[in-house]
């Protein structure tokens, strides 16, 4: 897998396509990334205590590795090598 974690990728494919982030986690067993700001889902938390609160917290979930891919930071294009 080229992408590795705090590389900046542009999505290709998919809801999110043409917005850019930082790779937050890489799971390359699972051809997976996570990228900052992209894939949010809204999870529901359960008030843990009687007085406390339940929340909705905004959480990246995975994507398939393939629908990034990088960017060179001279063009801020979206390239198939890793910049040096």
């Amino acid at each position: 897998m080229k992408i590795k974690k705090n590389d900046n990728v542009i999505i290709l494919s998919g809801k999110d396509k043409g917005k850019t982030g930082k790779v937050l986690k890489a799971l390359p067993s699972e051809l997976k990334i996570v990228v900052e700001g992209v894939n949010i889902r809204k999870m529901h938390k359960k008030a843990t205590r009687a007085e406390g609160k339940g929340q909705i917290i905004e959480r990246a979930y995975p994507i398939h590795a393939s629908t990034a891919s990088l960017i060179d930071p001279k063009t801020n294009k979206a390239t198939r090598k890793r910049p040096l």
